[in-house]
C-alpha cells in the first residue's frame, strides 16, 4: 500500500481558509484562488486533492460542484471532497460532479447504518469516513459532530471497529486538538489505528508542521497524510514532500 499525500484546500465563502481546532471564529484567510492553488499542487506532482466545504460542514448543502468540475477538467488531480453530506442526493451530487472519493463526517457518526449502506452501494473505494476525534479528560478519543461543535458521546475505536468489520477501506482521522496548530501529528493515535485495523488506510490529519511529520506518519503505518496549513504557510512545498516520500520509499530521484 503506497503512502498518499493529500494537499488540502478548505473553502469558506469561496475563499481558501484554515481553521484552528475546527473553530469557525479562529480563521486564517489566504489570498490564493482555489482553482489556481489546485493547479499549483497538480503541477508540483500531487495526484490527489482533499477539498472541504466548510460552510456545508456546518450548515449542509455542499456547494463545490463547479470547482470540482473545473479541477477535474483543468488538472489531472483526483478529488476527495465532502462537507455537510446529509442524504442520498448529496452523495449523488458530489460523485456526479466528478469527485473520485466522497468524505462523510458527522453523518457517519450519527447515522452509521445509512452510511454503511452507501459503502455497499457505491463501493468502499469511493467513500472516506472522517472520524475526527478529541480526547476527553480520561484520554478516550470521542467523536464530535456538526463541524466539531457538538458532542456525540461516541468513542472513536468503538465506531471504527464497526466500520472496519464491514469493509471500510479509507479513514480520515484528525486529532482535533492539533488541527491547524502546526504542533506535529499524534503518531501514537495513527500507530494504534494501523495496528488494530491494518486493512484500513488511515489518512493522518491535524498538526503536520514538517517533513518529519509526513515521514513519521508513514512509519507509523498510516496510508497517507493531509497537508494543509504547513503548505499554505510555506513550511515546505509539495515538491519537497513528494521528494522526501520518494527517498523514504527508495524511488529514484530526478536530477536537474
Amino acid at each position: 500500500m503506497s503512502f498518499i499525500l493529500y494537499p488540502a484546500i478548505d473553502i469558506r465563502e469561496g475563499r481558501v481558509v484554515r481553521l484552528r481546532q475546527g473553530d469557525y471564529d479562529a480563521e486564517t484567510r489566504y489570498a490564493d484562488d482555489p482553482l489556481a492553488l489546485a493547479k499549483r499542487y497538480a503541477e508540483a506532482g500531487a495526484e490527489w486533492l482533499h477539498l472541504v466545504d466548510l460552510d456545508a460542514a456546518k450548515a449542509g448543502g455542499w456547494t463545490l460542484g463547479p470547482l470540482v468540475e473545473a479541477i477535474r477538467r483543468e488538472t489531472t488531480l483526483k478529488v476527495q471532497t465532502g462537507g455537510g453530506v446529509r442524504d442520498d442526493a448529496d452523495v449523488l451530487t458530489i460523485l456526479g460532479a466528478g469527485a473520485s472519493r466522497l468524505v462523510i463526517g458527522s453523518l457517519a457518526i450519527r447515522q452509521a447504518n445509512r452510511v454503511l449502506g452507501w459503502l455497499e452501494r457505491f463501493g468502499n473505494d469511493r467513500i472516506t469516513i472522517a472520524l475526527d476525534a478529541r480526547a476527553d479528560d480520561a484520554g478516550v478519543f470521542r467523536l464530535p459532530v456538526h463541524g466539531w461543535t457538538e458532542a456525540s458521546g461516541l468513542a472513536l475505536f468503538d465506531l471504527l471497529k464497526r466500520y472496519a468489520d464491514t469493509g471500510l477501506r479509507h479513514l480520515l482521522c484528525t486529532d482535533i486538538a492539533r488541527d491547524g496548530m502546526l504542533a506535529g501529528l499524534n503518531l501514537d493515535l495513527y500507530r494504534e489505528i494501523a495496528t488494530r485495523f491494518p486493512e484500513v488506510a488511515v489518512q493522518a490529519s491535524g498538526g503536520v508542521a514538517s517533513l518529519d511529520d509526513v515521514l513519521g506518519a508513514r512509519a507509523a503505518g498510516a496510508g497517507g497524510a493531509i497537508l494543509g496549513k504547513a503548505l499554505l504557510d510555506g513550511r515546505f512545498t509539495m515538491v519537497d514532500a513528494l521528494a522526501a516520500l520518494d527517498a523514504a520509499e527508495g524511488r529514484p530521484q530526478e536530477t536537474a
